[in-house]
């Protein structure tokens, strides 16, 4: 489901600028900053072209609490971190999420339990100067979107947005033209038409 949606708010300024990163307020800021930033870095590893990718994040404190046999799974440093912050969190990738037409579909069919702190979400898609966005053109989204990926200065943006129920978000954005872990953007509201339809699914 790669390019999954044209909706404007669904998609990163095409102006966001690295220096421009906001910090994110509350308790467990700092860890779902952490947690948004490494999602991307492991994603990233695989390269681009994906397909949407779902996780839970879950505190790893009370992970543990609940299953002790946990610790065996987690890295030396991921328990370290779990002892130096009760915010700590895991991401848990979901596997065999449901079939959807596209990105906003998905997300309408998801819904987690009250032992899921937040979500986060990896996806691509492509970004246009504003005038091609506004440009008459076809209804059909699919031919839509194929305009959109022949446009000679279309970018492709890897979005990463986790929210949890506590209400703090965090964004990163790695374009491909800049395909450097220096050159990621991050932000507490990068992209908030997608954060509020993930904080949505928690409810």
């Amino acid at each position: 489901m790669t390019d999954p949606s044209t909706r404007d708010d669904f998609q990163v300024p095409p102006e966001a600028d690295p220096a421009g990163s906001r910090t994110a307020s509350g308790a467990g800021a700092p860890a779902l900053a952490r947690a948004v930033v490494e999602i991307e870095s492991h994603v990233a590893r695989s390269g681009w072209d994906a397909p949407v990718r779902v996780f839970a994040l879950v505190r790893t404190a009370d992970a543990l609490r609940a299953d002790p046999g946990l610790e065996r799974s987690l890295t030396p440093e991921a328990l370290a971190e779990a002892r130096a912050d009760p915010h700590a969190l895991t991401a848990v990738e979901q596997e065999d999420l449901p079939a959807a037409c596209d990105l906003e579909d998905l997300l309408g069919q998801l819904a987690w339990p009250e032992t899921v702190d937040g979500v986060a979400l990896s996806a691509e898609q492509i970004v246009v100067p504003a005038d091609a966005q506004e440009a008459p053109g076809t209804s059909d989204p699919h031919e839509h979107l194929a305009r959109l990926a022949g446009h000679p200065d279309r970018q492709d943006m890897r979005l990463v947005v986790g929210v949890l129920r506590s209400g703090e978000s965090w964004c990163a954005v790695r374009s491909r033209r800049l395909d450097t872990a220096a050159s990621v953007v991050t932000g507490a509201d990068l992209v908030p038409g997608l954060i509020e339809a993930l904080r949505a699914t928690l409810i």
